[in-house]
């Protein structure tokens, strides 16, 4: 492995760790954006409540509606059958009926009263809920804005990163790309890491044995980390490792190094997982 293949290993790192943070700042919008629209949130939601409970007391006065005129009616015909009746037992009879169907006319029409003025109650209700939606959605809406125009940009500039990135890996060597893959996959962040003036792995601060710290300096063999598995360069590291480090669950760690890495020293013509 040459210099130059080192160095595009650690480029490479770089592009994905700012893939990595603008993955983060894309996600850090989600629960702003939920802390901005949360009133406006509640007030819709209990405006929909309302709305639906409103849509079945007219549902249930309609009907009632449809009960009183079918009971004034009956009403009707009996106060008619009432004046024809030929004997005192025919009388009674009819007598008894329209006192029963009196009755449950006065009992549907206070209910129609009652809901007619729940109806009337809920639509006050519903207006004032409409109109505070309106004020919290004009006071959210410059932030709202600004967030969302931010998550848009956020996500324009991931896109732009992520092409990048298929430009760069597009003229590298595909064996060394297969074992930076590897090391990463399963959510590592961290596949190539610097050798400390000491001689340790600046990633798990490992001391790597004198003979391999030789071959990291001079010499053209790819060698990992006997302790984490990691690609050991001389190349120095930037700062975007710092930024996206919380990412990295040690468990992660510990899965992806679980295969056989101690040690392992990889020639230009055998560069392999």
């Amino acid at each position: 492995m040459t210099d130059q293949d080192r160095s595009n290993l650690v480029e490479l790192q770089r592009i994905d760790l700012k893939i990595l943070a603008g993955q983060q700042r894309i996600r850090a919008f989600d629960p702003l954006l939920e802390e901005v629209e949360e009133p406006a949130l509640v007030l819709e939601s209990d405006a929909e409540k309302t709305r639906a409970r409103l849509k079945e007391i007219n549902l249930e006065e309609r009907q009632l509606e449809l009960s009183v005129a079918e009971k004034r009616e009956r009403q009707k015909k009996l106060d008619e059958r009432s004046g024809s009746v030929r004997n005192l037992r025919e009388e009674a009879a009819v007598s008894a009926e329209l006192e029963m169907v009196k009755r449950a006319l006065q009992n549907d029409e206070q209910e129609a009263l009652s809901l007619l003025d729940q109806i009337r109650k809920m639509e006050g209700r519903l207006e004032e809920l409409d109109e505070a939606i309106t004020e919290a959605r004009a006071f959210v809406g410059p932030r709202l804005e600004e967030l969302r125009s931010g998550h848009d940009t956020a996500e324009k500039e991931l896109d732009t990163m992520e092409q990048d990135r298929e430009n760069f890996v597009d003229a590298m060597d595909v064996m060394e790309l297969r074992l930076y893959e590897g090391i990463r996959r399963g959510g590592r962040v961290t596949a190539v890491a610097a050798l400390t003036e000491d001689g340790a792995c600046s990633h798990c601060f490992g001391i790597v044995p004198p003979q391999l710290q030789n071959e990291i300096r001079h010499g053209k063999a790819l060698i990992r980390c006997e302790g984490c598995g990691v690609i050991l360069t001389v190349t120095e590291h930037g700062d975007e490792l710092a930024e996206v480090m919380e990412a990295e669950e040690p468990a992660e760690e510990e899965a992806a190094v679980s295969q056989e890495v101690s040690g392992e020293t990889v020639d230009e013509d055998q560069v392999d997982e």
